[in-house]
């Protein structure tokens, strides 16, 4: 990242912002969820799910007023702006996903490698091999930024329904005996590679150079 960025990072602390509307939304979340549990039951008194029900509404209100507040903030410093217009540019990333990015990105030394971020939100493939030396499946490192995780695994999913080449770079991994977890995973780590070179080089997401659909023969 530039040094005007890093600058205005300690101005707008987009981390406190998006990391707090994520323990928001999480809160929201197991709310729903049990919700739907005391709804299931007609013994439940009216009283709590009328509780639960305005817990659920005040919590989405609390993101939006935190969502909101950090947008304006962002709209005050150019070099920020960008970095969210770039976001939103790609498929799958509302401006709620890219506050969570920019929270966590942000924060990485602006010298990394587009590797050193993947390496960093521990989405390597990491080989391993047992003392004999027996190859197992390839499968993702468990070390690594959790919050860069999962600020990349809902835009991941999203993207690969409505992006026509995301979507067929998972069914081409799937095709391929990949997971469909997996291939998210796959997904969520060509993104970060491409985020890298968008916010490097002021460059618009282009999903030709993220996967090109082959051509199909007659």
């Amino acid at each position: 990242m530039c040094g005007v960025c890093r600058v205005t990072l300690s101005l707008t602390r987009p981390t406190d912002f998006s990391r707090r509307i994520h323990s928001l939304s999480k809160q929201k979340a197991a709310t729903k969820n049990h919700l739907h549990a005391l709804s299931a039951t007609v013994e439940t008194p009216k009283a709590v799910l009328k509780d639960a029900t305005l817990a659920i509404s005040q919590l989405e209100k609390r993101i939006d007023n935190l969502t909101t507040a950090a947008l304006l903030l962002i709209a005050k410093h150019p070099e920020l702006a960008r970095i969210l217009h770039l976001l939103i540019g790609i498929k799958g990333i509302a401006e709620a996903d890219a506050l969570a990015l920019m929270g966590e990105l942000l924060l990485l030394p602006p010298d990394l490698s587009h590797r050193q971020w993947v390496k960093f939100a521990g989405l390597d493939p990491q080989v391993f091999e047992s003392g004999k030396s027996v190859h197992k499946k390839t499968r993702l490192s468990k070390t690594g930024n959790v919050h860069i995780r999962a600020a990349l695994y809902m835009p991941a999913l999203s993207a690969k329904q409505h992006d026509p080449h995301i979507k067929a770079y998972f069914q081409h991994l799937v095709d391929n005996g990949k997971l469909p977890l997996q291939a998210v995973c796959a997904i969520m780590r060509k993104l970060l590679h491409a985020i890298h070179g968008m916010l490097k080089h002021n460059q618009p997401f282009d999903n030709s150079r993220f996967y090109a659909i082959p051509v199909v023969k007659n």
